[in-house]
């Protein structure tokens, strides 16, 4: 292979985080890579609740970083959930200078709304459930017209370039062929790991590759058996599944069994506001034993659904669904990867020259289980947070080109990745096993035993890896033959231990961290 482009700065993805990095880079050059036309194929566009900041005159952002702390069930680094908490009202407000049209009460303040355990409402949201695309919308404006960023649409990077245990870049793939961008430093911000499963609110083609690719690279795995299940997608059938925003119960829509009963009492104290874990077994209990489970909204938004919660609505009346006048069918999907590729404070990995944010990064901010609306604002603050460093950082555009013979990974074909997406949702989802999840394993094995795993079936595997090892429950992974929580909490670290072998290690945080 030969280079394609050389530049400073590559951004793989163009999410929230990816495109936030790339404005914050002015006026150092950069590419960023967008498998789709910009602003499309990107979960941060289908994000409905909004943005979490401590802004409310009673709100505080030590109380924001407890709430994270507390959500997280022991796995959460507090200096990182002080880091976004604190640094949250600022980025918040350049987004609002960036002409966010954020939703403003009669006096002009912005409109604060509670979701599952937050103390506070502080979730800053757009029309209801439209800040993800209004953030997108005019982020993708932004970019392009940014002298400094230069946007690969339609190009995906499918491994990372790796000379002298340094990433140089990316090997690429797009419709023209593949290819080579070198570059002096590498920044994952591709999305999740939602694809994998078979039911899921992501893009479908969200699929984890960059924890592959960085682990392939040398780089650390932390906490990968960590998936959230939002509780609340439309069970119509959709792939990916309409999301139906948790915002709704914030506003007091209750969740329902067939004979309309309020069930959520049953689970836990705080009912439908209960952290997502919780809600999300309940709904799947609910599905297992009584037949369904639905969300009435009919006396918390009744009439006001169109305006109120735009999205919803128009996802419920493709379905034939009319919220105002009857429940709306709901079930747990794979929502958001809470573990990734290791990152410090300052978005670095341990791997020379390769950088991570938003979702595939693992930063310490959501431990076990995400606290809602935190995602979008991890993202801008990581994204900003690595474009400082970068911007200070004496960086080499590379001055030659070399004959590349590094391996592409092969695709993987469409009947093992539907097979993989349905094992997936059954034997390491909403509730696991020992017996599921070692079947599921072997079955991995034997779909790669001629050669080099495609990305998916690697990525699954590191999943499932770390879900067989926690031998316990916590947050976002339920083990049925290990229900309780053990006393001690203990992050996983994954990282490669040869050609085909993942070592795991499980450490504290009295420990020093990430193995070294």
């Amino acid at each position: 292979m030969t280079a394609l482009l050389r530049t400073e700065v590559l951004v793989i993805g163009a999410g929230l985080a990816g495109l936030s990095l790339a404005l914050r880079l002015a006026p150092r050059p950069c590419i960023v890579l967008s498998p789709a036309a910009l602003g499309q194929a990107a979960a941060s566009a289908w994000a409905q609740g909004g943005i979490a900041a401590a802004v409310a005159p009673t709100d505080t952002p030590a109380a924001h970083a407890e709430d994270t702390v507390a959500a997280g069930v022991g796995l959460v680094d507090p200096l990182v959930a002080a880091t976004i908490a604190s640094e949250g009202p600022e980025r918040l407000q350049e987004l609002i200078d960036l002409g966010i049209p954020f939703d403003r009460d009669s006096s002009g303040r912005l409109s604060l709304s509670l979701e599952a355990a937050h103390s506070h409402a502080r979730v800053v949201r757009v029309s209801g459930d439209l800040a993800g695309r209004a953030i997108m919308n005019s982020l993708v404006s932004a970019v392009r017209a940014a002298p400094h960023v230069t946007v690969l649409e339609g190009m995906r990077a499918v491994a990372l370039l790796c000379e002298a245990q340094q990433v140089r870049g990316a090997l690429v793939r797009s419709p023209a062929g593949e290819g080579v961008i070198e570059a002096a430093e590498t920044v994952l911000a591709s999305g999740g790991a939602g694809g994998l499963f078979s039911v899921t609110t992501n893009p479908i083609e969200a699929r984890a590759s960059a924890m592959a690719q960085a682990f392939c690279a040398g780089a650390f795995i932390a906490d990968p058996e960590f998936v959230q299940f939002h509780p609340t997608a439309l069970a119509n059938g959709g792939d990916p599944a309409p999301l139906v925003t948790e915002a709704l119960r914030g506003e007091g829509a209750m969740l329902v069994d067939s004979r309309g009963v309020p069930f959520m009492s049953r689970y836990h104290s705080r009912g439908d506001l209960a952290p997502r874990d919780i809600v999300a077994r309940a709904i799947h209990a609910e599905r297992q034993t009584n037949g369904g489970a639905w969300l009435d909204c009919r006396d918390s938004i009744g009439r006001r659904f169109p305006e109120a919660f735009p999205t919803v609505f128009a996802s419920c009346l493709a379905a034939g669904i009319d919220p105002r006048s009857e429940p709306i069918p709901v079930a747990p999907a794979a929502h958001y990867h809470m573990g990734g590729v290791v990152t410090d404070l300052w978005g670095r990995t341990n791997v020379d020259g390769l950088s991570a944010c938003g979702e595939c990064a693992s930063t310490g901010a959501h431990g076990a289980n995400r606290l809602a609306s935190n995602s979008l604002l991890e993202s801008v603050v990581f994204a900003t947070r690595i474009a400082t460093r970068l911007l200070n950082a004496s960086l080499t555009t590379p001055a030659t080109t070399s004959n590349h013979s590094q391996d592409l990974p092969p695709r993987v074909a469409t009947r093992t990745l539907t097979a993989l997406r349905q094992k997936m949702s059954s034997d390491c989802g909403v509730l696991r096993n020992k017996t599921g999840l070692t079947s599921l394993l072997d079955w991995i094995a034997a779909q790669s035993t001629l050669g080099p795993a495609p990305s998916a079936l690697l990525a699954a595997r590191l999943i499932v890896t770390a879900a067989l090892c926690r031998e316990e429950s916590r947050g976002g992974h339920f083990r049925e033959d290990f229900p309780m929580t053990n006393p001690l909490a203990q992050r996983s670290y994954l990282s490669r231990d040869s050609a085909d072998s993942i070592r795991i290690e499980l450490r504290s945080h009295s420990d020093t961290g990430a193995p070294s």
